[in-house]
């Protein structure tokens, strides 16, 4: 049986940057783009070149290997020529392998907000998908309100959608702006749209949850035909937000109703990778992931002892509507040892660290991994501290220097021209085989100056860290009070343009940091080795 193909569009950099609260860097960007790539995600919405520095920044250079990069902007102005529309020109002119337009579908809309008549807006769509084929783009364009537009006007909203398929576009999106249409509302007017002579491969949905609704609207959507589903990590966007590509993604590849139809192009293996996915993103936002989040939370396949329990433990599908480990979760109250070393291998693995679950080493990495979690690190969004701590636990990790002690302090005080100011300074000592070292360094903050302090003299080893930077710090607060446990999460990055993550958690911010800043350097030392073929004894 001949499967259709559902094309998977993300728009957490751009619609997902609405959220309030949420205002990525371009480093953040980055590093987004890149998880969404490796997943498999068919289209990244990168955002509005042109609109701000970030976003002009990120369109620089393509920042995707496999799915297409996509800008997202308005059409051509009304009365203007496209060869003249500084907006349009920003998006041509950007690396993006695709361009979305977002189009104005309801005539209320197109008086309101363009100041424009119906005609012009009509032209205007079909103008700028032109310009966007000549330039060698591929086109789409979001039908805006195209719902609410469709109920108030049907013959207008048609009118738009058909222009843009008539002009080229290769996707033309149904929106529902304002996340109040329902599930038949939605299935009744896909139908209509299908109907009308735009057929639902060149379909796409683009719903928002006002109404906690835009999964399933999104959903309806494909049922009704479109085969373009937009949303956003862990749904994300705007007021209530967009439709949570991490519900529907295992959706449409473990229920029976939709994987006998659909394909998608992510693979069971990264499937698997979801939770990851969704946990890593959480990280980066410096949020606690949502426990219940469906598929991916904490509590997703978690039950307490019992009835439930106890069914579990004979047939865990009695209370699993899928396999936890098919999303890359686990069932917490039957963990069996077995199956708790298998998830372990597979994540060393996927690492390339090679270990055997009869090694009673792996028996020691779990424990103090679990014991870890109780104290609040989350090695989701902190790869590179989960490979060191891995690879000592396992005895992979060289005794590169130790650091025998640190001192941190500031002094608020006046300068001599009288202004006051807040000076910090720390003193770091390492001992490297055999040689003690000392470094002192002022910074801009405690942390700043332990950073530039232990990084000053590694003697042997200080060449290779000469380009490590630091790219991110984040810090959450895990409880309340003077006395909160805090963790710290550090970003580093290298000349070569790597990338890793490192955690640290203590009741001291300093001391947590410091715990991110040391697992940052010795990743760096042990990438290096293995880059050169060495083998860590």
């Amino acid at each position: 049986m001949n499967r259709e193909r559902v094309y998977l569009f993300d728009t957490t950099l751009r619609d997902g940057q609405q959220t309030p609260g949420i205002d990525f860097s371009v480093e953040d960007k980055i590093a987004i783009a890149g998880l969404l790539d490796d997943f498999g995600i068919d289209y990244v919405e990168g955002g509005y070149p042109g609109a701000n520095p970030t976003d002009t920044d990120f369109f620089a250079k393509k920042r995707t290997r496999s799915a297409s990069f996509v800008a997202f902007g308005m059409t051509r102005r009304a009365g203007v020529s496209t060869s003249n529309d500084p907006g349009l020109a920003a998006l041509i002119q950007s690396s993006a392998d695709a361009i979305c337009f977002v189009a104005k579908s309801w005539d209320y809309h197109v008086r309101v907000a363009l100041g424009c008549t119906n005609e012009e807006n009509i032209e205007s769509i079909a103008a700028s998908v032109g310009a966007a084929l000549a330039a060698g783009r591929e086109p789409m364009v979001d039908c805006e309100h195209f719902f609410d537009g469709y109920k108030a006007n049907p013959a207008y909203a048609l009118a738009c959608a058909r222009a843009a398929f008539e002009a080229g576009a290769r996707w033309v999106v149904l929106c529902d702006t304002n996340g109040g249409t329902q599930p038949a509302e939605i299935r009744k007017i896909v139908a209509a749209v299908v109907a009308a002579g735009i057929p639902g491969e060149r379909l796409g949905i683009h719903a928002h949850d006002d109404t906690g609704q835009a999964v399933a609207n999104s959903l309806a959507a494909i049922d009704a035909g479109v085969r373009q589903v937009q949303g956003t990590l862990n749904g994300i966007g705007e007021r209530c937000g967009n439709a949570n590509l991490i519900s529907i993604i295992p959706t449409l590849m473990l229920k029976p109703v939709y994987a006998d139809r659909f394909q998608t192009g992510i693979s069971a293996e990264n499937l698997a990778g979801i939770s990851r996915l969704s946990r890593a993103f959480d990280e980066l936002l410096n949020r606690a992931p949502e426990p219940q989040a469906p598929y991916v939370g904490a509590s997703a396949f978690a039950t307490k002892a019992g009835i439930h329990a106890s069914a579990l433990l004979k047939e865990p599908q009695t209370y699993e509507h899928v396999p936890p480990e098919s999303v890359g979760n686990s069932r917490r109250v039957m963990i069996s040892d077995q199956g708790g070393k298998s998830n372990f291998v597979a994540e060393l693995t996927r690492r390339g660290i090679a270990v055997d679950k009869s090694d009673p080493r792996l028996d020691t990495l779990i424990a103090i991994v679990k014991e870890r979690e109780a104290q609040g690190y989350a090695y989701e969004g902190a790869d590179a501290s989960f490979n060191i701590l891995a690879r000592r636990t396992l005895g992979r990790v060289p005794d590169f220097f130790t650091v025998d002690s640190f001192r941190c302090m500031v002094e608020r005080r006046f300068d001599a021209n009288g202004q006051l100011k807040t000076v910090s300074e720390a003193v770091v000592r390492v001992t490297v085989d055999g040689e003690t070292l000392m470094s002192v360094a002022e910074g801009h903050g405690p942390v700043n100056a332990l950073d530039i302090a232990l990084r000053k003299d590694l003697g042997k080893y200080q060449a290779e860290i000469a380009d490590l930077t630091l790219a991110d710090y984040k810090v959450r607060i895990l409880n309340g009070g003077t006395e909160a446990v805090t963790r710290v999460l550090i970003e580093s990055q290298d000349g070569a343009g790597n990338r890793w993550w490192t955690v640290g958690v203590s009741d001291n911010i300093i001391d947590a940091s410091f715990q991110a800043l040391m697992d940052s350097i010795i990743y760096k030392l042990v990438t290096n080795r293995e880059k050169a073929g060495l083998a860590a004894e």
